[in-house]
């Protein structure tokens, strides 16, 4: 009756009070509704700032180096091949080559179409592929030994040297007339008029114009191709010869990279020329120095396969015929049945002739993939040492390889490709331009766009090669030592949570004492796990962590700096967690649950075991999901316990060495290279994987016995 005047006198407020009082609450609520979400908006925030970042830093563009250039070792090995091949003779004149095929009716040999042109009276051309050089095949590509001709230099370069401007010209209107005598093909009116349209644009002025720049002084650099080089010196002598031009023009034969290397990266020369188009790489390092490189075609070049105007048997070849006659078949009959049983002579440019690498390039390829699996084994076998050799034929012989096999051994064992630069994704969508021409002037540099997330990585043990390491040991240790940890601490944290709930009066000083003890060794720093481990796991029970008690005898971990030290070191970490949520999630569980089970003459174990447990496993689990997920998460007690930093080697049981995924990533973070900055944001990606797949999957757990019960 008291109780009910106190509330009569005015305990709640009432009236306008009330309504005060009822809007203060709104305003709390409001409030601390909007800090939640603020709070929740500001984790968002991070999520996502954190997730693009290491995105950033998983993907995009690498320059890849290689050792060797694969095209070099493929067009050495052919070279090698043919300058080796029996009845062959080399030589760097092309005029001893076409006297001699002139003068043996077996005798067959390819040089440069001005001397075919020159001996046409003693020797007989051969059409390739049912394909004979001419201007019309040649122009057009269906001749397959036929490469275009060009010049480059930029509108800038002409604005400010009228020479160059007007040498272009004069080079434009007089190439077809004069290419002919220095052994090449001219190309069509049309291309020519397309360049002439190409400087008119660039310099303002016209044909009929075009004369305004005349006379002319000043020195010209050409620099580049060794083949464009002979018709760029014509055309200077001609130019020259017309009087109206005073200076010099010094023609530089370097090869057509080198000369766009000078041209675009240096800067230092007028005109470029090349034998190939200047490809996208070598655009952007033009761009990258302010140089808009002009495209002019001057001509083509078509290499002659040639035999004796008295053979006669041979009426054309194809690819795959002059692959065989220049390497591996000895007589004509070997080729053909049809043709002669007598020794091929072949005669060809020398080693340093840039006429035999093309031809090379050109009848066999330089992509090592499209290799035959023999030519890939020889390659190994002639460049690899002995010993290594040895060892890779002790795994499986080299001739059950499969192509892919042997050129993945190529690759590692020959090529040695080194990351000589890498970018982040934002720079390679933004920066695109840039990067190309940083690794433009990078020798034998490739351009790819890599993720650093793949299967390989994931399958990959550590090396310090960031193209070589993976993950695939850190996963096994992450996945080792979680394992141990979750059997160590849920079944006995459950229990212990039972006990402490169901059975525990928590009036004893021991039930007092252990509940202080879980409740504080929940916010205990992790690292002071990892000094408990070192002193109770590591250091008092090596005889069992290390598995000398067992009969496990290694070096590598007699001193206890195992997997199961570091499982049990993170169950005792995690145990308290599971712990303290066993507890809530059996406290929740409703009494009158209990009291129907006791009043239909249950035991307290059969209460606990048939009805409280089963009620509170969903809550049981929410927990082991949080510990499981901070024990595979965790980095400083695994260090302070014997963590590998380096390892290849994969754990095989408890007593083995270890590294964690967490680990990994730490030690690719402390590395200077920005590359392991790659790999460990892969890593990342990676350990987020699996903890969303782990989580995910005991979420399912948790609400399939939620159902249940």
């Amino acid at each position: 009756m008291a109780g009910n005047d106190q509330r009569t006198a005015g305990a709640y407020p009432a009236g306008e009070q009330y309504r005060t009082f009822v809007r203060q609450r709104q305003r709390a609520g409001r409030g601390w509704h909007g800090l939640f979400w603020g709070a929740t908006l500001i984790g968002v925030v991070i999520l996502v700032v954190l997730l693009l970042d290491i995105t950033n830093d998983a993907f995009g563009y690498v320059a890849l180096q290689n050792k060797v250039d694969p095209e070099t070792l493929v067009v050495n090995y052919y070279k090698n091949k043919m300058l080796a091949a029996p009845h062959t003779l080399a030589s760097e004149d092309d005029q001893v080559l076409a006297s001699n095929v002139a003068k043996r009716p077996t005798a067959i040999g390819f040089f440069g179409y001005a001397f075919y042109d020159e001996h046409a009276d003693e020797l007989r051309l051969q059409p390739v592929d049912g394909v004979a050089p001419s201007a019309a095949t040649v122009e057009s590509g269906a001749y397959g030994l036929a490469r275009p001709l060009f010049i480059y230099t930029t509108q800038q370069i002409m604005e400010l040297k009228p020479q160059v401007a007007a040498f272009v010209y004069y080079y434009l209107t007089n190439v077809n007339g004069a290419i002919d005598s220095v052994g090449y093909f001219p190309t069509s009116a049309e291309t020519i008029t397309s360049g002439v349209d190409t400087w008119t644009r660039s310099t303002g002025l016209t044909p009929s114009t075009a004369q305004n720049l005349l006379p002319v002084a000043g020195d010209i650099m050409a620099v580049g191709s060794s083949t464009v080089a002979p018709i760029t010196q014509r055309m200077a002598d001609d130019f020259q010869a017309t009087g109206d031009f005073r200076g010099t023009v010094t023609v530089e034969s370097n090869g057509t990279d080198a000369g766009f290397r000078q041209f675009c990266v240096d800067g230092a020369a007028d005109i470029a020329n090349a034998s190939r188009p200047m490809d996208p790489l070598d655009g952007s390092a033009c761009l990258l120095k302010k140089r808009q490189p002009l495209e002019f075609r001057i001509g083509n070049d078509g290499v002659s396969v040639v035999v004796s105007q008295e053979n006669t048997f041979l009426q054309g070849v194809t690819t795959a015929q002059l692959q065989q006659i220049f390497t591996t078949a000895d007589k004509w009959s070997d080729v053909d049945p049809t043709w002669p049983e007598k020794p091929i002579l072949r005669y060809i440019p020398g080693a340093a002739s840039g006429t035999l690498d093309f031809f090379v390039s050109k009848v066999f390829g330089t992509d090592i993939a499209t290799q035959p699996a023999a030519v890939l084994a020889e390659m190994l076998t002639t460049t690899v040492s002995s010993g290594r050799i040895r060892a890779l034929e002790a795994q499986i012989p080299l001739a059950q390889r499969t192509p892919e096999d042997l050129a993945a051994l190529i690759d590692a064992e020959i090529l040695k490709p080194q990351i000589a630069d890498s970018w982040s994704l934002a720079e390679s969508i933004f920066n695109r331009t840039e990067i190309e021409a940083q690794t433009a002037a990078i020798p034998n540099a490739v351009l790819q766009f890599r993720s650093w997330v793949n299967w390989n990585f994931i399958t990959s043990s550590q090396s310090s090669d960031p193209l070589k390491a993976g993950i695939a040991t850190a996963i096994l240790g992450s996945l080792w030592v979680t394992i141990i940890a979750f059997l160590l601490a849920v079944p006995l944290g459950v229990a212990a949570a039972i006990y402490l709930e169901e059975y525990s009066s928590g009036k004893s000083r021991i039930d007092q004492l252990i509940e202080t003890n879980i409740n504080n060794l929940a916010g205990v720093p992790s690292i002071i796990y990892g000094m408990l481990g070192l002193a109770v796991f590591v250091r008092f029970l090596a005889p069992i962590t290390s598995g000398a008690i067992f009969g496990v005898n290694d070096q590598a971990t007699a001193n206890g700096r195992t997997i199961l030290s570091a499982g049990l070191t993170l169950g005792v970490l995690i145990l308290p967690l599971v712990i303290i949520n066993g507890r809530e999630a059996i406290r929740a569980v409703p009494r009158a649950i209990r009291e129907a089970s006791y009043g239909l003459g249950a035991t307290k174990w059969q209460t606990v075991w048939n009805h409280v447990l089963p009620s509170s496993l969903p809550g049981i689990l929410t927990g082991v999901i949080l510990s499981v997920s901070r024990a595979f998460g965790e980095t400083a007690p695994l260090i302070v316990v014997g963590v590998s930093t380096f390892i290849v080697v994969n754990p095989d049981s408890v007593f083995s060495k270890y590294t964690t995924l967490p680990a990994q990533i730490y030690q690719w973070t402390s590395r200077p290279q920005k590359e392991f900055a790659h790999l460990a944001s892969a890593a990342i990606i990676v350990l987020l994987f699996l903890l969303i797949a782990l989580n995910a999957t005991a979420i399912w757990l948790r609400n399939r016995y939620s159902r249940r019960a």
